[in-house]
């Protein structure tokens, strides 16, 4: 059941094949790769190396490494022992990275030399009783990934045996810490082969580091970007279309922010991106004129918007040719924002919207009583092989899982419904909805509709102080577009729309709205008459 016995298995059907491409030191074009077959030799070799430092089957190995060919081959490494990878967030600031440390208490620290840094700022990281590095000498580590003598085999596993430990962005509370079993990323890998059509011989330019995995798992090749993920609304877009016209690379899993500025350079300098086939986009909401901007520049492209989280992934999918103008026309009055048909991998239902209040367990009779119908606005929950059941200890189950029937589902805090058709429309976080006088108003009812007023980079719909508030960063000509605004979404009765000078996004994926620091950015720029 070992997930590192599946990558094993694609080592031996496509040896010399292009595992993983990394971007080369010193030029865009310049690039290193790993084939399948010196990608499962190198894990085996770093999992002897992790083992000689003392690592053993049912630790935690806290990693800190950017998306490379180290980082999968640590990655796989650990798999190989029964250890279990642990992942944080560097940026999220020392007292919130020093809580996720101590929550999961790793008894190894594996980074590259800049991560060890963190120990010197960290008592948390400090506190790990083993630090490794590789390739090279630091005072107080353990050098690994040098020419090694020796393999190590993979050691047999349960479906629940824990693989990868990630945080949660923490966006709308204290982060939880997930846990991705040998189990789960079976069945994540199954569900994500049919959702992004994944095929041996394909090229992926993959920005998201969990994917990589399912492409390793369906040997498929994974390019890393040219690009600093940490920050995917600003990246470089010259570096990154010089690495595609280099690689050509036939797919794409990125964020919106990501895409949005690869194809505002490729438009401003009417450069065609006609490498890809398919593009795929998600982790934040996608608009449609977010589509038709990739659309335009990848005319040859199939572009799909992916709905999910990181407890399940994915959760929907939409193709652009599949949003009909019917679908636009409603997305304008209000209606959300249509995200496609429930993967089949996944049962999906829309219940009353409890957000903030525990729920279940249920018998299957009251889980039905919950379920509301078509058209009917409520919380999406779902379940699933690959939906995490829960979280490390269970701390953070009683908000997001309910217990109905035998099934675990989970609580995507996001509101929504499905259509006569059995589409999902998202309208955008529960606990961010507006209820007033006027009655209930979710956030992406207002922003999907003003999305493609001419002018504008990004809204944002709040109830502050108990009035509507629509906030938008705009590229210029603040009084047409405030006026056009008013027009199109009087039906939202907003009591004034602020023109800010940026609209506060998540860290991760810079394109998900930051509703708490939004409504320290509103209480700075609206006075009180």
């Amino acid at each position: 059941m070992n997930i590192a016995g599946i990558l094993e298995e694609q080592a031996r059907r496509y040896g010399d094949r292009p595992a993983i491409i990394e971007p080369g030191r010193g030029s865009a074009r310049a690039r290193s790769h790993i084939t399948f077959s010196e990608l499962d030799g190198a894990a085996a070799a770093m999992a002897a190396d992790l083992a000689r430092a003392g690592v053993r089957s049912g630790m935690r190995a806290l990693v800190v490494y950017p998306m490379s060919i180290d980082l999968y081959t640590i990655v796989i490494a650990l798999f190989r022992l029964r250890a279990t990878a642990v992942f944080v967030d560097p940026s999220a600031g020392r007292a919130q990275l020093d809580r996720c440390v101590r929550r999961v208490a790793p008894a190894v620290f594996i980074g590259v030399p800049r991560a060890h840094l963190l120990r010197v700022v960290s008592s948390a990281m400090r506190a790990i009783p083993t630090a490794c590095v590789i390739g090279r000498w630091l005072p107080a580590t353990v050098t690994i990934g040098r020419a090694s003598a020796g393999r190590a085999a993979s050691e047999p596993c349960d479906a629940e045996t824990p693989a990868i430990i990630t945080f949660t962005s923490g966006s709308t509370g204290t982060p939880k810490a997930a846990v991705r079993t040998h189990g789960f990323l079976l069945a994540q890998h199954r569900a994500l082969v049919e959702s992004l059509r994944l095929a041996p011989g394909a090229v992926d330019l993959c920005t998201l580091p969990i994917f990589v995995l399912a492409n390793l798992a369906s040997g498929v090749t994974s390019v890393i970007p040219d690009a600093d993920l940490r920050a995917p609304g600003a990246i470089d877009p010259v570096r990154l279309e010089a690495q595609i016209r280099s690689v050509r690379p036939s797919r794409v899993v990125a964020s919106p922010a990501l895409l949005e500025r690869l194809a505002a350079h490729a438009s401003a300098h009417r450069i065609t991106l006609d490498a890809f086939e398919r593009i795929y986009t998600g982790g934040a909401p996608v608009f449609p004129i977010t589509l038709d901007a990739i659309a335009r520049v990848a005319p040859g492209a199939a572009v799909t918007a992916v709905y999910g989280s990181t407890e399940a992934e994915p959760i929907a999918e939409i193709d652009r040719q599949d949003v009909e103008a019917d679908d636009r026309a409603a997305m304008r009055r209000g209606a959300g924002l249509l995200v496609g048909r429930p993967v089949d991998a996944i049962t999906l239902r829309i219940l009353r919207d409890r957000w903030g209040q525990a729920a279940g367990p249920w018998t299957a009779s009251e889980l039905d009583a919950e379920t509301l119908g078509a058209m009917e606005q409520g919380e999406i929950a779902v379940t699933g092989g690959h939906v995490l059941p829960g979280y490390l200890d269970g701390i953070g189950d009683e908000e997001t899982k309910i217990h109905a029937d035998g099934a675990v589902w989970h609580r995507t805090g996001d509101a929504g419904y499905l259509d006569a058709r059995g589409r999902l429309w998202l309208l955008g976080r529960c606990a961010a909805k507006a209820v007033d006088g006027d009655g209930v108003l979710y956030p992406f009812a207002v922003e999907c509709a003003a999305a493609d007023v001419p002018g504008i980079r990004r809204t944002a719909f709040a109830l502050h102080r108990q009035r509507r508030i629509l906030a938008v960063e705009i590229e210029d000509h603040a009084a047409d577009v405030r006026a056009e605004l008013q027009a199109r979404l009087a039906w939202a009765r907003l009591a004034a729309v602020v023109i800010v000078p940026r609209v506060p996004v998540d860290r991760r994926h810079n394109a998900k709205v930051d509703h708490p620091a939004l409504q320290v950015l509103l209480d700075r720029l609206i006075v009180e008459p």
